[in-house]
């Protein structure tokens, strides 16, 4: 069997601490032919979220009971991230509302994790409304435009 190097303790307790630090989940350093790996498994800390107060003076209402239905004819975010409007600050708009647009024709940039997402339409038609303003933040599902 070949000579392997003793276990480095204190390294091992420091890129532990490090985990710990940054709250990163595995660290891996290699250095020559020595390789030492040290992760951590985190479990999901349970969140209870209690009901708002009600006061016995108002009436109840119901709440909502789920995301609202997207306008007819909305072209939908299939990402978080930032939408744009336009495919460089100050440029014109890639659509505005009136305009008639074409089956796979770029009408607005949803960038996520530094990725610039072109959304393209689906189906052509007049531009009814915009619903995002450029530089906002989306959620995934959120209606970015009406195409009619």
């Amino acid at each position: 069997m070949a000579d392997t190097p003793p276990i480095d303790e204190a390294a091992i307790r420091t890129i532990a601490a490090l985990l710990h630090e940054t709250d990163l989940s595995e660290i891996e350093i290699v250095h020559g032919e020595t390789k030492l790996r040290v992760a951590r498994h985190v479990s999901p800390t349970p969140v209870t979220v209690a009901p708002p107060p009600v006061a016995s003076a108002a009436p109840a209402t119901a709440a909502p009971t789920g995301p609202a239905k997207a306008p007819e004819g909305a072209v939908l975010s299939p990402m978080v991230g930032t939408a744009y409007r336009a495919p460089e600050p100050g440029s014109r708009p890639f659509v505005d509302v009136g305009e008639t647009v074409r089956v796979g024709q770029v009408v607005m940039i949803v960038e996520a994790m530094k990725t610039m997402n072109q959304i393209i339409a689906e189906r052509a038609g007049t531009v009814t409304d915009i619903f995002v303003e450029d530089g906002q933040p989306v959620e995934y599902g959120e209606p970015l435009l009406a195409i009619a």
